[in-house]
């Protein structure tokens, strides 16, 4: 019978244990439910807010939608915004191509290349994150401004390729690559440049797309830099030509703000994962 029994005995246990990890993940589900529907209501607020602007019901759920339909139409065909999207997409493009190439040399160099002045190099690098990027706005415009590029894409373009952390993450990753493939390409000949695009640089796409995508959603969503740099409409990115737009169209900001965030949005949805990949990446550098 006690032999029996202590079967009988450990299944009570595990079914006890069981119930209350099925407990604790009901909590923790309901938990993160809830956060996430706080997480979610300002969108909520801010899509039912350009439906119902202000309050002003029509008293039917057509008739609220036409509203709505009517207030995207004033910001979609009374406004540049098709202007502003491709001012955005060029100039955020540039930047995440300009931060890449001049990240992953720069990079590589630190990591592969014996200099002089490395470490001073590196110390520098890693000594501008005690500089934020605002306090550099003033000299950035004197320059912008002294190369006669205000209202243009190179002006805006230029002083946002200053990206110290994607330096530190490509070092971070070439770094690792093992110095038997750089032995054996140099072997056969392989100047630097091969080695870099042929070798370093395949083994780290997966890096490299991440910061792609982070640094994009940074340029699209910049705001200061490209407000300074460009006064003239026509040449406004996404961002700034919104803000401008009630004032200068009469349009509602919500339905404007909601345009200028939706390319972003879908681009975070698609590629989520390489999104967190390159944050929690960047976290870690510099932790």
């Amino acid at each position: 019978m006690s032999g029996e029994a202590l079967p009988l005995a450990a299944e009570s246990r595990r079914l006890r244990l069981i119930r209350r990890l099925d407990l604790g993940g009901l909590l923790l589900s309901a938990a993160g439910l809830l956060l996430a529907l706080l997480w979610a209501f300002p969108l909520y607020w801010s899509v039912m807010t350009t439906i119902i602007p202000h309050g002003a019901s029509t008293g039917s759920l057509v008739g609220d939608l036409g509203q709505a339909l009517g207030l995207y139409a004033r910001v979609l065909f009374g406004t540049k915004i098709g202007l502003w999207y491709v001012n955005s997409i060029v100039t955020s493009t540039g930047v995440t191509v300009g931060v890449l190439a001049i990240s992953a040399t720069c990079g590589y160099a630190l990591s592969q290349l014996d200099f002089a002045g490395r470490k001073l190099l590196w110390g520098g690098i890693l000594a501008s994150f005690m500089i934020p990027v605002q306090a550099l706005i003033i000299n950035h415009f004197f320059l912008i401004n002294a190369m006669h590029l205000i209202n243009s894409w190179l002006g805006v373009i230029l002083p946002q390729l200053i990206a110290p952390v994607a330096v530190i993450v490509y070092k971070q990753f070439f770094d690792s690559v093992p110095r038997a493939l750089r032995e054996a390409a140099l072997i056969d000949g392989a100047s630097h440049w091969t080695l870099l695009w042929r070798v370093f640089l395949p083994l780290n796409w997966g890096i490299t797309a991440a910061l792609a995508i982070i640094v994009f959603i940074g340029a699209w969503n910049a705001f200061l830099w490209p407000f300074l740099a460009v006064t003239d409409e026509s040449a406004m990115n996404i961002s700034v030509g919104i803000a401008q737009a009630r004032d200068m169209f009469g349009v509602g900001e919500l339905a404007g703000a909601i345009l200028a965030g939706l390319p972003v949005a879908v681009v975070y949805l698609i590629f989520q994962r390489k999104v967190t990949e390159a944050i929690v990446v960047s976290a870690g550098i510099k932790g």
